[in-house]
């Protein structure tokens, strides 16, 4: 196991190693949701959900759906739909623990991302589901995000990512399959083509079906 042998533990070091931060990056924290970052959310299809445990293990879980899956119900609350995934749960069971979480959200074609802080509660508001229902199916959950801080995020990382110019992205040549992944890390004796078929099926034809 790599050992460091420089590790910063205090504030000062890092701050004597940045130029202090433009008057516009502090100035720009909300603490709503206004116009400007509902746009962005109702246009985003994909997000990272960040949460942390009551033994401060932190958890980041990906949620995607057509954009507008997110619900801005005013400009303290959000509501994110639970699709069926892998039924582990981790964001809930964090949630319930410390009721923390922190959101990215991404637009493709834009390099910049808004990003959301704030406490979560899991709910199960019938009228609330059936708002966020798609091809017939109610979610069972919502998460009901009450928002602390919310704020635009400058699009550096995803410029040097190259992440919406695949042109530039590297081969993927040579990586496994999800199905090889779970084959050797769940230990599961199957033949790979069957493990292939079945998320070949998952993806196909089970994005809101259990």
């Amino acid at each position: 196991m790599y050992e460091p042998k420089d590790v910063v533990t205090d504030e000062e070091t890092i701050r004597n190693h940045i130029r202090g931060a433009y008057r516009s990056q502090q100035a720009k924290i909300l603490d709503h949701v206004d116009e400007l970052c509902q746009l962005w959310i109702e246009r985003s299809p994909f997000l990272t959900m960040a949460t942390v445990s009551g033994a401060g293990q932190v958890d980041v879980s990906p949620k995607g759906d057509l954009a507008g899956f997110v619900k801005v119900l005013d400009p303290k609350t959000l509501a994110i739909p639970d699709r069926p995934g892998n039924h582990r749960y981790d964001s809930f069971l964090n949630i319930l623990e410390t009721g923390r979480i922190g959101i990215v959200f991404f637009v493709p074609n834009r390099n910049e991302v808004v990003r959301v802080n704030g406490s979560a509660q899991v709910v199960r508001d019938l009228e609330l589901r059936e708002s966020m229902a798609v091809q017939g199916r109610v979610p069972d959950f919502a998460v009901l995000v009450r928002v602390e801080e919310a704020f635009y995020h400058c699009g550096k990382s995803i410029i040097r990512s190259a992440l919406w110019k695949p042109e530039k992205a590297a081969s993927i040549d040579g990586l496994p399959s999800y199905a090889a992944a779970i084959k050797a890390h769940a230990r599961d004796d199957r033949p790979l083509e069957e493990v292939e078929a079945v998320m070949k099926n998952n993806d196909e034809n089970r994005l809101y079906d259990e």
